[in-house]
């Protein structure tokens, strides 16, 4: 069963930096907590503001709350396969392509948060649910191998907080 936790410190920086902004934080609260802070994040933005980003070549809040449903959206995915199967493939996406290729920057705010919303219900309803037993299934991720499903909450939750950091900077650097 060694494959099935993975290292203390991962070799990914980014996998290793939504580790350290979690912290000792429960996953599954992070994650349930964060529709609300979406909206928190938002509130009080104009249309204009929710397009502007914190600096050129980098996502506007509109975008970045497109990401996260779409995330939200391969999360459900991943900890379905994980849990009804053993040890399935788990592909891996280009963020940047799904941004580009979706039209992230034409989203309809209330609508994305909807589907982040419904979308992260779903998924913690699963998730809430999962035994000890069942949290320590494995998927294989195409670029970073085995991953547990408390893993993969892990790396969901931390992913969250960064993208809530994210909307206070553009908030500060655009001055809404």
């Amino acid at each position: 069963m060694a494959d099935l936790v993975r290292p203390a410190i991962p070799t990914d920086p980014y996998i290793a930096s939504l580790l350290e902004i979690l912290g000792s934080r429960d996953p599954l609260q992070v994650m349930a907590d964060t529709p609300d802070a979406l909206r928190r994040g938002i509130a009080g933005m104009t249309d204009q503001h929710l397009s502007m980003p914190e600096a050129a070549g980098k996502w506007s809040a509109r975008q970045v709350l497109s990401h996260l449903a779409d995330s939200e959206l391969v999360g459900a995915f991943r900890f379905r396969m994980i849990l009804a199967h053993d040890r399935p493939g788990i592909p891996a996406y280009d963020q940047d392509a799904w941004a580009g290729h979706l039209h992230y920057d034409q989203a309809d705010v209330p609508a994305v948060l909807n589907t982040f919303t419904v979308l992260r219900r779903a998924n913690l309803w699963i998730l809430e649910r999962a035994t000890p037993e069942e949290r320590q299934r494995v998927g294989l991720h195409t670029e970073r191998g085995a991953e547990s499903l408390d893993f993969q909450m892990q790396i969901y939750a931390g992913h969250d907080l960064r993208h809530l950091r994210q909307l206070t900077r553009i908030r500060a650097a655009i001055g809404a």
